[in-house]
């Protein structure tokens, strides 16, 4: 494995040029490298760790089951699925948070608003526009599938913009991860008033009994989906 003296990226051992930011290799370059690379990987870890963040979460696994672990050991173990080789690429992997909870109060916890914007809207655009209700589950499925690797790109992404600022102290380096990286705990109370609200909304649903058979009007579909969605 060889690392890139300028932006830590692994390349295979006969790479001429970087595949990250095309920096050539030369031999003497290559060696130089190959010999700091542990200690590369080492602060490279460190700092995944740290925009991840280490405070211990409740984990689901089919093989561990429930569990209590760092989630920086977690995202790591998938990570490096992603990057086999020391190319990245897509690997089919399964993220239950995402697909449990609800993926636009994941995506919106671990800071990626674009996600989160889509994960809003995709399901009640969807269920309005086919007037299928079931369509939120694909939806969720798609998250599940997806949700490691999007994060693993929103990590790195981040990283490699940090890594070719100019150099940064201790003090504004970890200013700078905690302003990426980390989560947003208030997501967790936010979450927790939806899911409020929908039990209310069922509630009231099973009040009313259930809804005259026939097609599905629009205004009726876009209020059901809503409802869906909350």
């Amino acid at each position: 494995m060889k690392f890139c003296s300028k932006c830590t990226q692994a390349n295979p051992d006969d790479a001429r040029f970087c595949s990250q930011c095309g920096t050539v290799f030369d031999n003497e370059n290559a060696m130089a490298v190959a010999a700091a690379a542990p200690a590369l990987e080492s602060d490279e870890i460190r700092l995944w760790r740290s925009f991840i963040g280490s405070q211990k979460a409740i984990l689901l696994s089919l093989k561990k089951g429930w569990s209590w672990e760092r989630p920086d050991d977690y995202y790591l173990r998938q990570f490096k699925k992603f990057s086999a080789g020391g190319t990245s690429r897509f690997a089919l992997t399964w993220h239950w948070p995402a697909f449990l909870v609800d993926p636009f109060l994941w995506f919106l916890y671990r800071k990626m608003y674009l996600y989160a914007l889509i994960y809003a809207l995709g399901p009640v655009l969807s269920a309005y526009l086919t007037g299928d209700l079931t369509v939120g589950l694909v939806w969720r499925v798609m998250a599940g599938v997806s949700a490691n690797y999007i994060y693993y790109w929103h990590v790195r992404e981040h990283i490699t913009e940090i890594r070719k600022g100019p150099p940064l102290g201790p003090g504004a380096l970890e200013e700078q991860i905690r302003d990426r990286g980390g989560v947003q705990p208030y997501v967790i109370w936010l979450g927790v008033a939806l899911y409020v609200m929908l039990f209310f909304i069922v509630i009231q649903i099973i009040r009313e009994g259930p809804p005259p058979s026939g097609p599905l009007q629009p205004g009726k579909a876009k209020a059901t989906a809503v409802r869906m969605v909350l």
